[in-house]
């Protein structure tokens, strides 16, 4: 996950907290969203909150946290051995309920039970599994002086782009555009009145992720104003709506950009 905004909003405290799964179900195509218990030590931040997630290998009968989250822990974690090291991911809060976290987590395809990644993890857990979080607040941060806002994403991105417009003041302007796998994988957003959701789905299931987002962008008018722009998703749209927006005189500090996963490698989200 590549991070550029620098003025991310950070919660209070960090520490890794233990969860248990309660659930796991197919919400659509290439969605399946995993819930988890014992998260009521997690502050809401809401927007785009988002965690790293720990969660057993396949094979692993325990799950070995990390005992701080120093840099002294971090470097013992990735020298330990697969037989015992965790996975490892980045991902969005979907929805904090008191002691519940949802996590929606992007599924193509098969996946075997015994392929180690976040995604074979969220469709073959089991109630009573482990998992562990540790909370690294927002990137979503306004500048004061915004006068609408423009989120780019693509489905890796789907639940910041809920819990923005859940989250947004119901009297803000913009457009989100917003691209999917499928039709199908389309959920409600809470968006504002007055925020145009411009969902996009690719025709082509091979096509690169983010392309039919970007000539989105390119054929969209800005929102009035200045405006804040959140572009999220596969590396390349996250760098690329950015290119695009400064280029038309959205200023630098007014562009968060977060590449979540780069096209032909493992994704993040």
């Amino acid at each position: 996950m590549t991070r550029l905004r620098v003025h991310p909003v950070k919660p209070a405290t960090a520490r890794v907290v233990p969860l248990t799964v309660t659930g796991s179900e197919r919400l659509s195509p290439h969605v399946q969203r995993v819930t988890l218990s014992g998260a009521g030590e997690i502050a809401p931040l809401g927007f785009d909150q988002w965690f790293r997630a720990l969660v057993r290998r396949p094979g692993q009968t325990e799950l070995h946290l990390l005992k701080d989250v120093g840099l002294v822990s971090y470097v013992r974690y990735v020298t330990l051995p697969e037989t015992v090291r965790p996975l490892l991911r980045n991902y969005t809060v979907r929805e904090l309920r008191g002691d519940e976290l949802d996590v929606d987590v992007v599924v193509h395809g098969e996946v075997s039970p015994t392929e180690a990644s976040f995604a074979s993890w969220a469709v073959h857990v089991k109630p009573g599994d482990p998992a562990a979080v540790l909370d690294e607040g927002r990137i979503w941060n306004p500048p004061a002086d915004t006068d609408s806002v423009l989120v780019v994403s693509d489905e890796s991105g789907l639940p910041a782009v809920a819990g923005i417009c859940r989250d947004l003041p119901r009297d803000v302007r913009g457009t989100v555009i917003l691209e999917l796998p499928s039709a199908e994988d389309a959920q409600d957003l809470e968006a504002p009145d007055g925020v145009t959701v411009q969902l996009v789905v690719r025709t082509d299931a091979h096509a690169r992720p983010g392309v039919a987002a970007l000539a989105a962008l390119g054929a969209a008018t800005l929102p009035d104003g200045v405006p804040y722009v959140f572009a999220i998703g596969e590396q390349a749209l996250a760098t690329g709506a950015r290119r695009d927006v400064v280029a038309r005189g959205v200023p630098k500090e007014h562009v968060s950009f977060c590449g979540y996963w780069k096209y032909g490698a493992r994704a993040s989200r």
